[in-house]
């Protein structure tokens, strides 16, 4: 009888060996993908990483909003990678195993690197980033062949196809790396191009933002009235690519007649300044997903009133990345379309060249890169609707407190922001003692309009004991935000804020 065992384990090494290869030449061909596509829907990953997010159970969806936040998003891509790795793995897997059964090695980085960019084409439908994908994995292949040929002080070829595959994949995975953070080579979309507007919006913005700084407090770790950093939540994991050139909105729906608008068309309407808070839906009840900026664009409805929507119940926002949301259609009536930002180009990753702002919603509804405003007849489910939320409507009121600053003195300074939408900020009350007893704190002066937040600031002398700070925030018309907790699911956090403060 013949053993065959020897045989079977050679065979089991190559194949563990080749297995390695390929998932080199996987692992290239994602930062072939990033180095020339970089965090765009070109990306390879970027597109399966929003079939996750779509096609993930809503149970799933919502611990990661609510549970995990920011790094829900981040396993989100990472797991995408992952995918993406050992698809072109798989295919560089058959690219080598066509090499091996014609027996002619030099067939393994060809077919792997068209094998790799059909692929990657058929993921993104982008054909640059797709060729450098299939070029970066079948170069991994062809350095790992010319290592096996190549004498190695004992080393044996099929190991040293391994190790000069796998060295020039972190050799790939660096450069891809390094030149994608670069940006795109698709082309910029325009995003980073100054605002143009006249020498008096120009002039309206400098002031209104010098206003913000003088009005803002003065603490340190305390956000100004215009948020220096802006929070982003999107269903996608990459933003669209849009110039302004190509995009248009359209009205249509349950309208006399739909009508359709370019970009050149919105910018020759008046433009205005306003100041707007958004909050996130899904953030916990303290938390930073909560911002203001100053922004410049048209009301809505100079774009929705010629096409003559009627007396219609409803609107659904439609976005270029695949987002649609419904409110009310009295909602649009103090609605805002924005193409600037804090003086600047609306920036790619809040919309542009142009995104929905309605006062008093909660952020979701704030449509980025809006593509269609449909007027609805009677009321349908929204994106977040179809997933159990019931965030679309009114913002919940809410005091927040992020400062906290101990003096030599003794005294404690704790300070944070207060948002309640359209309906505004009256005062925010303080307690030190658990909520037994109630102190007005010092508000920032209001910024012009009806949806901003504002700054608040208290300091009290140290009880010399661990005492609990509870934040709550009055409305413009003397109504106190509910003391009752709720998650952010299905409607949004409530309640109020405290702390616990040791001596």
């Amino acid at each position: 009888m013949t053993d065959r065992s020897g045989d079977g384990r050679r065979e089991g090494i190559v194949g563990a060996r080749s297995l390695a290869v390929a998932l080199a030449a996987g692992a290239a061909g994602v930062a072939g993908s990033y180095a020339v596509a970089a965090f765009t829907p070109s990306f390879v990953a970027g597109p399966i990483a929003g079939l996750l997010a779509r096609r993930m159970p809503d149970v799933v969806v919502r611990y990661a909003i609510t549970v995990l936040g920011d790094l829900g998003e981040q396993l989100n891509v990472v797991t995408a990678v992952a995918i993406a790795v050992a698809l072109f793995g798989a295919a560089a897997l058959v690219g080598l195993a066509v090499a091996r059964r014609r027996e002619q090695a030099s067939l393994g980085p060809p077919t792997t690197g068209v094998l790799v960019g059909v692929l990657a084409f058929g993921t993104t439908a982008a054909p640059l980033a797709s060729v450098a994908a299939g070029l970066a994995a079948g170069l991994v292949v062809a350095v790992g062949n010319l290592a096996s040929r190549t004498g190695g002080g004992g080393i044996s070829s099929d190991r040293r196809r391994v190790l000069g595959g796998v060295g020039s994949a972190v050799v790939a995975l660096g450069g891809g790396y390094v030149l994608g953070s670069r940006g795109s080579f698709g082309g910029d979309t325009g995003a980073a191009e100054p605002l143009e507007v006249t020498d008096t919006l120009r002039a309206e913005i400098d002031d209104l933002l010098a206003m913000a700084g003088e009005r803002s407090l003065d603490v340190d770790d305390l956000d100004p009235l215009v948020s220096e950093t802006f929070y982003e939540v999107d269903i996608n994991a990459t933003d669209p690519t849009i110039t302004a050139d190509e995009w248009e909105l359209s009205v249509t729906g349950a309208v006399d007649e739909a009508v359709t608008y370019d970009y050149a068309d919105v910018r020759t309407i008046e433009a205005e300044n306003r100041f707007q808070s958004l909050r996130c839906v899904g953030e916990s009840l303290n938390g930073r997903k909560m911002d203001n900026a100053l922004w410049t664009g048209v009301p809505i409805m100079e774009l929705v009133d010629p096409a003559g929507p009627g007396e219609e119940c409803c609107v659904m926002l439609r976005a270029a990345d695949g987002f649609y949301e419904e409110f009310p259609l009295s909602a649009l009536e103090d609605g805002f379309l924005a193409f600037g930002m804090n003086g600047e180009t609306l920036p790619r990753g809040h919309g542009y060249p142009a995104r929905a702002l309605i006062p008093g919603h909660w952020g979701e509804i704030n449509g980025k890169w809006l593509t269609e405003i449909e007027v609805l007849a009677q009321e349908v489910d929204g994106y977040w609707e179809e997933r159990g939320w019931h965030g679309t409507g009114p913002v919940n009121t809410v005091a927040k407190l992020h400062h906290q600053t101990r003096f030599p003195d003794g005294r404690i300074q704790v300070g944070g922001h207060a948002y309640a939408g359209t309906r505004g900020i009256r005062a925010v009350e303080v307690s030190t003692d658990g909520g037994d007893s109630w102190a007005e704190a010092t508000l920032s002066e209001p910024l012009p309009g009806e949806d901003v937040w504002r700054q608040w600031v208290y300091e009290y002398d140290l009880p010399g004991r661990e005492h609990e700070v509870v934040v709550r925030a009055v409305e413009a018309d003397g109504t106190v935000q509910p003391e009752a907790a709720s998650k952010a699911f299905p409607s949004g956090p409530t309640g109020w804020v405290s702390r616990t403060i040791s001596p």
